[in-house]
C-alpha cells in the first residue's frame, strides 16, 4: 500500500500557488491575488479627512486654470 507523505499548511498553499501561476500566467495570477487583499484602514474616513482642506469653488477654480493653461 502507498502512502502519500503528509504536507504541512504552508506546503499546500505553495504548491497552490504554484498550480496557479502556472495556470494563469503570472498577470492573471497577480491580477486573481489582488482579488483577495482587503487592504487596510477606513478609506471614508481618510477621504474625508483630505478633502476637508478644499472647497467647491477652489476645485473649480483648480480645474479652470488647469484646462486655460
Amino acid at each position: 500500500m502507498s502512502t502519500t507523505p503528509y504536507k504541512t499548511e504552508q506546503e499546500i498553499q505553495q504548491l497552490g500557488m504554484e498550480a496557479l501561476q502556472k495556470g494563469l500566467g503570472v498577470s492573471d495570477f497577480i491580477r486573481f491575488m489582488q482579488q483577495f487583499n482587503r487592504g487596510y484602514g477606513n478609506y471614508v474616513e481618510d477621504r474625508q479627512g483630505w478633502q476637508q482642506q478644499y472647497s467647491v469653488n477652489q476645485l473649480i477654480e483648480e480645474i479652470n486654470s488647469v484646462n486655460h493653461s
